[in-house]
């Protein structure tokens, strides 16, 4: 069963994408409680880009194996898994070591595929599909008739949540760089350009009385803006500090700072609320519940595409020997959607 081998890709430490290093090994036996799955596909986002820089704030010691997500077969199970299991597709969000042809995950973890839904479809749902519909629907709980502002519209996860707020009957403002406009408008977006329009005034023109929502992956500067655009009774939802990615120095500090903020913010009696969105919280605490709302999500996410309310983009597929050229072309900014790597 296990001739193939395992390959994996290799964080050593702060490297340029060509120090990413592929090694060679056996392939792991499933404990008590877990699932074997062979990597059908995995992707590049956000964090691995944070991680390579030393800059992704909960990140383990390297050297370490990267990947944030994964979809393949389930070859074995452990001990105490239900054996119906194996030859199943599933969906995990596993935060580090995805980036491998065979990988190790508790049982409880997966998601299980759709049928008729690919491999690289639904990788390009797992971390941005579960993020745009908790965003949307636990945080914001956007209703049909409102106007939000979704900053980067044509990312990862923008895209999402743009298709997936239309198919709640929500208005959407997104910003992007000017060569995304066209493709925003087709969708039904209101664009603006964030590279040459001052984004706050020409928000206010679109929406005078606020927005009932911003979902913001800047940081920095970009959310005091988001904060003064909502409407009373709006909401905030901050995701990350794209704009501090290569930025020197510590790497809790925009993240502290993006809380300190919304606890403020929170404070004050103005009906506002802003939240700073972490996929992973709770998940301490209350591991179950954790896992069944995640369940849950994707689950929704998944009936949403099966229906093309949202349709997976994917910007390129790469081996997993090609890493290097993978995360050069994540990280260039030229591409939409999200770049898959398979074994």
């Amino acid at each position: 069963m296990n001739a193939e081998g395992l390959v994996e890709v290799v964080l050593p430490g702060k490297v340029e994408p060509e120090g990413l290093e592929i090694r060679h090994g056996a392939v792991p036996a499933p404990g008590p409680g877990q699932v074997l799955i062979r990597m059908e596909a995995t992707g590049v986002s956000f964090a691995e880009q944070q991680m390579r820089r030393g800059r992704y704030y909960d990140q383990p010691a390297f050297p370490f194996v990267p990947g944030y997500d994964l979809v393949g077969t389930v070859l074995a199970t452990g001990a105490g898994v239900e054996p119906g299991l194996a030859g199943t597709r599933v969906a995990a969000l596993v935060k580090v070591g995805g980036w491998a042809s065979h990988v190790l995950v508790d049982a409880a973890d997966v998601v299980e595929v759709p049928h008729g839904i690919g491999p690289a479809e639904a990788e390009t749902m797992v971390l941005n599909g579960i993020t745009a519909w908790q965003m949307l629907h636990r945080k914001a709980r956007v209703r049909a008739g409102q106007t939000i502002l979704v900053h980067g519209a044509n990312g990862g996860v923008g895209s999402v949540l743009v298709q997936l707020a239309q198919a709640a009957g929500v208005q959407v403002i997104g910003t992007a760089s000017a060569r995304h406009h066209d493709a925003l408008r087709e969708r039904g977006v209101i664009p603006v350009d964030y590279r040459t329009e001052d984004i706050p005034a020409r928000v206010r023109e679109l929406a005078p009385g606020g927005v009932a929502a911003v979902f913001d992956h800047v940081g920095g500067r970009s959310v005091v803006d988001s904060w003064r655009l909502l409407a009373p009774g709006g909401t905030l939802v901050s995701y990350g500090s794209a704009s501090t990615r290569d930025d020197e120095g510590s790497k809790q500090w925009p993240v502290l700072k993006l809380l300190g903020r919304v606890w403020l913010w929170n404070a004050l009696p103005n009906r506002r609320r802003a939240y700073f969105f972490n996929i992973w919280a709770g998940r301490s605490l209350a591991k179950n519940r954790f896992r069944a709302r995640l369940r849950a999500d994707l689950t929704q996410v998944f009936t949403a595409l099966q229906r093309g309310d949202v349709t997976a983009q994917i910007a390129a597929q790469l081996p997993l020997t090609r890493v290097s050229d993978a995360v050069r072309l994540a990280e260039s900014g030229t591409v939409a959607g999200k770049i898959v790597l398979t074994p």
